[in-house]
């Protein structure tokens, strides 16, 4: 037989941040701890709301199952002591045993029934260990109790099949109520099961499913918008933390008085969104419109006229300190704010500001000229990329950091260029967001992450398992991104050198640049595995391309992996990988047997059979074929050269015997083979490929 769970433990608001991650823990917590008494659920839903955390199962054995265990104690005729030792840990008589055989001798043996814990019972126990012990971030005490929850706890229900699981925690007795909405339903209601729980709390103005929420979110934004011809601007972060403010979510919409519409876009949003938790709205052009939604969590007779006013008013106060920041700003240039950058520290060891942004000024300059853009434009945008960090609105919003720099270049009246790069010289940021295209901007982003790399590896602050305070990941995987999605020839050991010794002239006790340019290498290695993961390709391709020759170009790189994958993908490619392996193999094993090396030239004179004659005329146009299209940068083509020698490789180990009674053909031979694995290796180490 098997019954339901609910669990709700009622409260004073919890953060939205917390919600997801709670109901989350509550479920394994819970779950795990059942199946450790032999109690496993066939369903586990838990829900979050701003007040309530909730967990349901069905499914649910109504008791543990016996248990029956055979204890084996000392053997028959043991010594008295051993005998009343067993007795005594186990609290019964030595009438309560018996004897049985064993290959090893006569035992005595404890036969233990033990009944099933009815589930209740169980539950009650549980509950009571892990909510006391319940991992919130942060937690709190309140009156006079020493129990800890995230906010103040009022009420607790707790039912298995319809009756009530008896436990105390934080003062609070578990019982078969609830109440509803705050406000809007404040009376509390007896439950009776699952789906009666879920209804009675909609009847009470509460969604209690967060996916629920987010979906009724979204279609009353739609529809509030699409009468008048607007769409929202979904903030997919925005949309989750909003779920988690309101139990009973009504969208609303308000007016944003026309004297803030010259304010730039980026900072209307910004504010709307970190203070009042408003989405944007944009018209048919994608242009912000003169619009904001809120998410209210109440329902009012007036169909939300005094909130939406409410609302108007609070933002009208906080776009007027947006808009005194940026009139405030553009009073002084930004060129004239760079100077300002040295009382910031970039890092203790590494300097200020200012500092780094003059070691941009001169490697973005040699990046340019590398990549063709304007070296002039590029260094004056690197002058200028850090500058709005001593903005009054970057003060206010850190976020928009670059993103004001632009707007008061253009202010300024620079190079549309210049203004473009300082805007875009901290992308990309992650996997989603987008990466700079033109060049003056990828110089600048690009010598941006270099110095911070090249400077924190000097200093041997490198990233350690899942600690990487300076988002060096991301600033590795941003130069992957800006050189592959650009196209870019860019060799990295020079840049890296370059970038060292714009450090070397300031700052002491730095690691050699040799060892910081190799390590460095690896590293982007390392991150070109993650980055290349999502287009299915297996990291022991890019190990076994990167243990050939450690290409700082990470194009050429790139097309060498692409070349050796198309190989793979080929029955011909993937055959003579199995050769490969079996050749590698047998010159292995016979060079540690005879201690010494096959590599010598195979001799012309001693190849007796025509399947050897053939491996190795193949061999003699494979080898320097594939050796030419190398140096032609052509790694397709070398891959087909070598792809060539399939056929006489198969028919050699189908008819030949290497290791043949003479010892002069199977010296031969084994050269030969050994000849086989030096071809192939000329492209990637074909050993480190794992399929």
């Amino acid at each position: 037989m098997s019954g339901w769970f609910l669990l709700e433990l009622l409260s004073e608001e919890i953060p939205a941040r917390m919600q997801v991650r709670a109901a989350e823990d509550l479920s394994r917590l819970v779950v795990e701890g059942l199946a450790a008494q032999g109690l496993v659920p066939t369903t586990a839903k838990a829900y979050a709301t701003s007040r309530r955390l909730a967990l349901c199962l069905d499914g649910l054995p109504v008791a543990q199952p016996d248990v029956a265990e055979e204890r084996r104690g000392p053997k028959v005729g043991a010594p008295p002591q051993a005998i009343e030792g067993f007795l005594k840990a186990n609290g019964v008589a030595l009438s309560d045993l018996a004897e049985r055989d064993t290959p090893k001798g006569r035992f005595y043996f404890l036969d233990i029934h033990r009944a099933g814990r009815p589930t209740p019972v169980v539950l009650a126990d549980l509950l009571s260990e892990i909510l006391p012990r319940f991992p919130w971030p942060k937690s709190m005490r309140w009156g006079d109790r020493s129990e800890r929850w995230v906010r103040p706890l009022e009420n607790i229900l707790c039912l298995f099949d319809g009756a009530v699981v008896p436990f105390d925690f934080a003062g609070k007795t578990a019982g078969d109520s609830t109440t509803g909405h705050r406000f809007l339903a404040p009376q509390p209601f007896a439950v009776t099961g699952l789906e009666d729980y879920r209804v009675k709390l909609e009847q009470a103005c509460v969604v209690v499913d967060t996916d629920v929420r987010k979906e009724r979110i979204t279609q009353q934004a739609k529809a509030l918008v699409a009468e008048k011809g607007l769409t929202v601007d979904w903030d997919a972060g925005l949309l989750s933390e909003v779920a988690g403010l309101a139990e009973w979510p009504v969208v609303l919409m308000g007016k944003i008085d026309d004297a803030f519409m010259t304010v730039p876009r980026e900072v209307l949003s910004t504010s709307m969104r970190t203070h009042q938790k408003y989405f944007s709205v944009l018209d048919a052009h994608g242009s912000l419109a003169p619009f904001f939604l809120v998410v209210s969590n109440m329902q009012s007779a007036d169909g939300g006229a005094r909130i939406v006013a409410g609302n108007e008013r609070v933002l009208r106060a906080r776009l007027s300190d947006a808009r005194f920041f940026w009139d405030s700003d553009r009073e002084a240039r930004l060129d004239s704010r760079v100077e300002a950058l040295n009382e910031r520290i970039f890092h203790a060891a590494l300097g200020s500001v200012l500092a780094k942004a003059e070691r941009l000024e001169v490697l973005a300059a040699q990046i340019a000229t590398v990549i063709g853009a304007d070296p002039e434009k590029a260094a004056r945008a690197a002058r200028l990329s850090k500058a709005d960090l001593s903005t009054e609105m970057v003060g206010e919003f850190p976020e928009l950091q670059g993103v004001m720099g632009r707007y008061y270049a253009l202010n300024d009246g620079e190079d549309a260029a210049v203004a473009q790069a300082v805007a875009e010289h901290y992308a990309p940021q992650g996997p989603g967001d987008t990466c700079p295209t033109a060049l003056v901007s990828v110089a600048v982003a690009l010598a941006d992450k270099i110095d911070s790399l090249v400077g924190f590896f000097a200093i041997d602050e490198k990233p350690t398992g899942s600690r990487d305070p300076y988002a060096l990941r991301r600033a590795a995987l941003g130069i992957i991104r800006l050189v592959l999605e650009n196209h870019l020839r860019l060799p990295l050991r020079p840049l890296f050198s370059a970038a060292h010794a714009l450090y070397a002239s300031v700052v002491l006790d730095l690691r050699s640049v040799d060892r910081v340019s190799e390590e460095l290498i690896d590293f982007l290695a390392d991150r070109l595995r993650v980055h290349l993961r999502e287009a299915g390709v297996g990291h022991d391709v890019i190990t076994a391309v990167f243990a050939k020759d450690k290409d700082d170009d990470l194009l050429r790189f790139l097309a060498r992996v692409e070349a050796l994958c198309a190989f793979l993908e080929q029955e011909d490619g993937r055959n003579l990988l199995v050769a490969y392996r079996r050749a590698a193999n047998i010159v292995r094993i016979e060079e540690k047997k005879d201690k010494r090396s096959f590599a010598e030239a195979p001799v012309v004179a001693d190849l007796e059979m025509d399947e050897e004659t053939a491996l190795s005329a193949a061999l003699d146009r494979a080898i320097p074929d594939s050796a030419g299209y190398l140096e032609q940068e052509d790694f397709t083509a070398a891959m087909a050269a070598l792809a060539c020698l399939r056929a006489p490789v198969d028919a050699f180990f189908e008819r030949v015997t290497v290791n043949a009674d003479d010892p002069r053909l199977r010296i031969n031979r084994l050269r030969l083979l050994s000849r086989i694995g030096a071809a192939m290796e000329s492209v990637a180490d074909f050993s480190r490929l794992e399929g």
